[in-house]
């Protein structure tokens, strides 16, 4: 057996000395797992989690089983495809153990980086154990798409469930199989695995006696407002829901028609301003824009009753009605990220019905309308899963922005969930700095009204696609909407898949420019053109089916944001001078980016 490195010499004095650390680090970790929660309020606020996701778990999964059990014949030829696998395999790992060349029978996917130490391919062992993990569970993996007689749903989750396990029980999670983590182990005498012990207290004990595991280092000094959330600006008009910023100009002039961003309320606002280099924000009004930003509150049980309709009177409507007293304008353009767009399309198909039509353009960014293909997060929105949500937030009037947090991750549990359990608690590496991760653990929590009525009305029913959602006793028909529409997707989005962005597009009765974009649901969004990372396609109207026109499309190379805003000037080209915020009808309240995007989950 051959390796392309020299065995790391061991401490014996060392390795004793930490492995005694280690153990009295794991005895941290699991007393404050275990800690009783003396305070009864806060038990109310975070009780323990029954196990009902395991449940489902098991219940779907077994539901594949079942199917394949009353098919003996397919059962034995689907066992009979998993052993000629390995015989493949033992012939193969037995001829390189012999020293003959021979051919891999099962490799990573290109993307896939679990496996890129050297090691996993040129030592025998470890390379008959990455190639028994992806034989396995790819033949588990197919299983579940050609088992018969089961509904799409149940499929669809059984194949996220699926990943959730394959992911965990990787080769490359754990120090015994895995050779990089055998020689950092070695290298380190055992002081990776006792700082690792001691971050997984650490995040234990931050999750309040649940894993919150940490994606970025919390002592590396990124705070709001002072190397993040920088644009200058001043809070303009605040209520119970949200604060309205308006941003200062750059420029002498800018255009007459002001600017409402929309933000998600399940994230905060800043995504779209990070930094100088990559705000979104910064450089609209760069472009003379008069921008103005909701940014919505950190709800509590004194917010669980807010629903989607308050999020649109007192959130979008009564940001109207400010910018009006502020700039003497009437109308706004408006955009609209992820669920803050879906209250967007929400409040224009409410305007369409009321003749109240102040919005005379409107942006979407990675926003859905139609959620029949809305990928992986349809898993949470079965009636017997929202009814469990539903249940936790009747306790305390809103649903922890951790759990929200954690479903994302899992969309992506090899890249945002096991790296950093390696890194972290086997690695005993803090997490490199970064800006974007920052913001993504800067949770926000949901009130339980408005969460239950978009999971109900949007991912369960799609009521808002099949003209069937009612708000403030109006129903809602999209194709009402007749104005200019931005609608942009992102090639490799996980959260709102760019085949469902591009369905909903037929939803409206006006004109759509569909645009997608490279990468995900983040960063195809944050490209500036200073730095473009991706490009981006055009293609004319979102009509026929969605392989023809990505095979039509045009591809461009640099940012999307300037083709995006010679669309959005050509709407309405007329320019006045700069307004200053808190010169205007509205005082200021105090600089951006404000009180409510500080609060804490």
């Amino acid at each position: 057996m051959t390796t392309d490195r020299t065995t790391p010499k061991l401490d014996i004095e060392a390795m004793s000395r930490n492995a005694n650390l280690l153990v009295e680090q794991f005895g941290r970790a699991a007393a404050v797992y275990m800690k009783p929660v003396a305070d009864p309020v806060a038990l109310v606020r975070a009780p323990p989690e029954p196990p009902e996701e395991v449940n489902d778990v098991v219940r779907t999964l077994g539901s594949v089983a079942e199917r394949w059990l009353t098919d003996p014949k397919r059962t034995m030829e689907a066992q009979a495809k998993l052993s000629e696998a390995f015989i493949a395999l033992w012939g193969s790992t037995w001829q390189r153990l012999q020293g003959e060349p021979a051919e891999p029978v099962a490799v990573p996917e290109p993307k896939d980086t679990r496996f890129a130490h050297a090691e996993w391919s040129t030592n025998p062992l470890f390379d008959f154990i990455k190639q028994s993990y992806l034989i396995t569970s790819r033949w588990a993996e197919g299983l579940v798409d050609e088992a018969e007689g089961i509904d799409e749903h149940t499929r669809h989750k059984a194949q996220f469930y699926l990943r959730q396990i394959s992911g965990a029980v990787s080769p490359s999670n754990f120090v015994l199989t895995n050779p990089e983590l055998i020689r950092h182990t070695l290298e380190e005498n055992g002081a990776n695995l006792v700082r690792g012990m001691k971050m997984l207290a650490e995040d234990i004990e931050a999750g309040k006696g649940q894993l919150r595991v940490r994606q970025t280092n919390p002592d590396a000094g990124f705070e709001v407002g002072v190397n993040v959330a920088v644009t200058p600006g001043e809070v303009v008009f605040r209520n119970e829901l949200m604060e309205l910023i308006q941003y200062a100009p750059t420029t002498e002039t800018v255009l007459k028609r002001p600017f409402l961003v929309v933000p998600p309320w399940i994230n905060k606002y800043y995504i779209l301003d990070l930094n100088p280099s990559k705000s979104l924000i910064a450089w609209m009004v760069g472009q003379g824009l008069t921008v103005f930003c909701i940014s919505w509150v950190n709800p509590d049980e004194r917010h669980a009753d807010k629903d989607f309709e308050s999020y649109m009177r007192e959130g979008i409507e009564t940001a109207i009605d400010a910018i009006g007293v502020a700039t003497g304008e009437n109308e706004v353009a408006a955009a609209g990220y992820c669920v803050g767009g879906t209250l967007l399309a929400v409040t224009l198909a409410t305007q369409a019905a009321t003749g109240n039509q102040r919005i005379k353009s409107a942006t979407f960014l990675t926003t859905q309308v139609d959620f029949t293909h809305a990928g992986d997060l349809k898993v949470f929105a079965d009636e017997e899963q929202i009814k469990l949500i539903e249940a936790r937030m009747s306790k305390r009037g809103y649903l922890e922005g951790s759990g929200m947090a954690t479903a994302f991750n899992m969309l992506r549990p090899n890249d945002l969930i096991w790296s950093y359990v390696v890194n972290n608690y086997v690695k005993g590496k803090a997490p490199t700095p970064f800006d974007l991760l920052y913001w993504n653990a800067d949770a926000t929590r949901m009130p339980a009204a408005n969460h239950s009525f978009y999971l109900r009305n949007c991912y369960l029913e799609n009521n808002l696609a099949r003209g069937k959602m009612v708000l403030g006793n109006v129903r809602l028909d999209l194709k009402k909407v007749k104005i200019p529409i931005f609608n942009l997707a992102t090639r490799e989005d996980h959260i709102a898949p760019a085949l469902s962005v591009f369905e909903g597009s037929s939803k409206f009765g006006g004109p759509v420019d569909y645009v997608m974009a490279g990468s995900g649901h983040i960063a195809g969004v944050v490209n500036p053109p200073a730095k473009p990372k991706y490009g981006f396609w055009t293609g004319g109207p979102a009509t026929g089916r969605f392989e023809e026109w990505v095979t039509a499309a045009t591809e461009n190379k640099g940012s999307w944001w300037p083709y995006w805003f010679s669309w959005l000037e050509r709407q309405a080209p007329a320019r006045v001078p700069a307004r200053v915020p808190g010169e205007g009808g509205l005082p200021s309240l105090g600089p951006a980016p404000g009180t409510y995007v500080r609060m804490k989950a």
